[in-house]
């Protein structure tokens, strides 16, 4: 078994000086720079992948800038800024693993614990030789990327894991999966005796200051809501099993780039939340040249942009890869880059932060165009970034 260290430890530009991090002063040069950078980089995806809005924000040292595009509605006409509520896809995990170390910190679970703990039904079969680790860094011996269309209901799911046949031991071999991390954030909320976007609102949410994220978005936050476009089409996610914990989170450029301060530094946060965010930012499997934490994915930076595209490929997707288990699991010690992509029918995001350089970026959009030009467009800014901090 695994053993889990407790690591403590139309453009519009608005530029905004505030934040958790000290927010020192940098050069009107260096603004027009990291402003033409931006420009260069997103700027032609509108046309490119036919995508009617996104919106950008960066950070460097808690200074915020916002960069939007386009609109959020054909029907409305309504631009794009940086309070409107996109589908974030995939990233929504990264929220799901924060609820899963947060019932960790609270002493309620154990990322050692087995899922018949919780879910007695799966008390002697496959999926319980998995532990909540494997479950959350989709280690845990093949759940497939989506479930069976037939399983539409939660009876359903329990008997597709009570008769699931793994590829692999858990560990051995990372298959990314939405069911994985939908049990994983399943068994959180029940460790945690609520329901789980109940408690992503009430234990996350508001926790972590972000009064404009959500996942069922309130009647009125609607008016804020863009919509998503598949085929020039309009379309939002429809509701599925375990939709919430891996794909359901709706939130905004000026929410999502506070999420990455609070990630590149929690100090502001209570202790044992504080101890759940830093620790989505232990590794605990190597995979190629990325490694696989809690809802993030990371790479020793500085690296290459083929290094990042790699790691966010098709392969990584869709294909199992060889994992192997750090022991210990790699505490953040050198310059890093954490990163998540996301996706759903009508919407694309994007996030990346380094905290040893205090640089974040936030992309989404309005239709999932390609994770390769997502990511190509946010590594070209985040050098910028770079270059200009300390």
């Amino acid at each position: 078994m695994i053993m889990i260290a407790r690591v403590l430890g139309l453009l519009t530009i608005t530029i905004v000086v505030y934040g958790l991090l000290p927010a020192p002063s940098y050069s009107d040069e260096y603004s027009d720079k990291l402003a033409i950078a931006v420009e260069s980089a997103f700027r032609p995806l509108l046309q490119a992948h036919d995508v009617p809005g996104i919106a950008v924000a960066v950070t460097v040292n808690g200074r915020r800038q916002y960069f939007s595009y386009g609109i959020a509605s054909k029907e409305s006409n309504a631009p794009v800024t940086e309070d409107t509520l996109f589908e974030i896809g995939s990233v929504s995990k990264t929220f799901t693993a924060t609820l899963g170390a947060y019932a960790q910190a609270l002493g309620w679970m154990s990322l050692e614990d087995h899922p018949s703990k919780y879910m007695p039904q799966l008390h002697g079969r496959a999926i319980d030789q998995a532990n909540l680790l494997h479950l959350g860094t989709y280690t845990a011996g093949g759940l497939p990327l989506q479930f069976p269309a037939a399983v539409a209901d939660h009876a359903r799911m329990v008997t597709f894991l009570q008769q699931w046949k793994p590829s692999a031991p858990p560990g051995a071999q990372r298959r990314y999966s939405n069911p994985s991390i939908g049990v994983f954030g399943h068994i959180a909320a029940l460790a945690m005796n609520g329901d789980f976007a109940d408690l992503m609102q009430s234990q996350l949410r508001r926790k972590l200051g972000l009064n404009h994220t959500h996942i069922r978005v309130p009647k009125a936050e609607m008016g804020k809501y863009a919509w998503g476009y598949k085929s020039g089409k309009p379309i939002r996610a429809a509701p599925a099993v375990f939709d919430a914990e891996a794909y359901g989170v709706k939130s905004s450029a000026a929410d999502m780039i506070r999420y990455v301060e609070i990630n590149i530094d929690p100090r502001s946060l209570e202790p044992r939340l504080r101890r759940a965010v830093e620790s989505t930012q232990v590794g605990y499997f190597k995979v190629g040249e990325m490694v696989q934490g809690l809802g993030w994915e990371q790479y020793a930076w500085p690296l290459a942009l083929e290094q990042l595209l790699t790691g966010n490929s098709d392969r990584m997707v869709f294909e199992a890869n060889a994992a192997t288990a750090l022991s210990p699991p790699l505490a953040p010690s050198v310059p890093t880059l954490y990163n998540k992509t996301g996706s759903t029918s009508g919407f694309g995001a994007y996030v990346a932060f380094v905290p040893a350089k205090r640089i974040g970026i936030v992309m989404l959009a309005n239709t999932n165009f390609p994770i390769s030009a997502r990511i190509t467009a946010a590594h070209a800014v985040l050098e910028v970034l770079a270059a200009g901090a300390p």
